[in-house]
């Protein structure tokens, strides 16, 4: 298992990814659901934005995370470290999770009961694990952070895991959940080359009792939302792109 950066607090989490989160919210004054967006371990995309702007659309403030650029992270080093297991891996990135909310609990513009999370591949890895780790001492450990809450996904009604890596150094299939959001899903794809098989560990995680829907994209492949993908596994998709917005909408209405 590769090892933490370092051990910081909570409050020093949060002022080092402030700065980069991309903040999109609705026009109009009052608090608004949230959906928090995780990128892959290639880092954020364009797809993303264009997916915040259907939840704002919904009626929701979107917030995309990027983990990459408090760490200095470029798309090399992602590749070789983060993609391959070597850095960064889900439960220690969760701590960005809960640092993101905390965050958005504390905004004058959020709704903080009605907090969703988004994420693709390995976001969608970080998500599940955060939603496993064990409250205290194991949670202090594997995210690197002190000062956390002692339910630091208060406030999280919803959550979308999109072809989510559920290999080695997942917790995926292998514990209940901690806490578990009234809307949760999880998208499986047909022809996903990068993260492989992930429906057996899904349906793993559901036996343990974490309440969520499993939804099965026949025909696509890992990414499928990205149309600039340069990755020979990849192929964009239209439809399955549509379907993945209509899940979100649905998501953000049931908050």
């Amino acid at each position: 298992m590769p090892a933490r950066e370092f051990t910081e607090h909570l409050g020093q989490r949060i002022a080092r990814l402030e700065p980069h989160f991309t903040v999109l919210t609705p026009a109009r004054e009052g608090r608004f659901p949230v959906v928090l967006m995780m990128h892959g371990c290639g880092g954020a995309r364009p797809f993303q934005l264009e997916i915040a702007d259907v939840a704002v659309r919904a009626g929701a403030a979107a917030v995309i995370i990027d983990s990459y650029a408090p760490r200095r992270i470029g798309q090399l080093a992602a590749f070789t470290t983060v993609c391959t297991g070597a850095r960064l891996q889900g439960p220690e990135r969760a701590g960005d999770l809960y640092a993101a909310m905390a965050w958005t609990r504390s905004q004058p513009w959020a709704d903080r009961d009605r907090i969703a999370a988004v994420g693709w591949s390995h976001g969608a890895w970080t998500i599940l694990d955060a939603l496993s780790l064990r409250a205290g001492a194991e949670m202090e450990r594997r995210t690197g952070l002190q000062g956390l809450a002692e339910e630091p996904l208060e406030g999280l009604a919803g959550a979308l895991a999109v072809y989510p890596y559920t290999g080695f150094g997942s917790y995926v299939g292998r514990r209940a959940w901690r806490m578990t959001p009234k809307n949760a899903a999880a998208i499986f794809v047909q022809h996903d080359f990068i993260v492989g098989e992930t429906r057996t560990a899904l349906e793993k995680q559901r036996a343990h009792g974490s309440a969520f829907d499993i939804h099965y994209f026949e025909g696509v492949t890992h990414a499928f939302e990205d149309a600039q993908a340069a990755d020979v596994r990849v192929r964009f998709n239209a439809d399955a792109t549509a379907r993945e917005h209509d899940m979100l909408r649905a998501m953000i209405a049931g908050l």
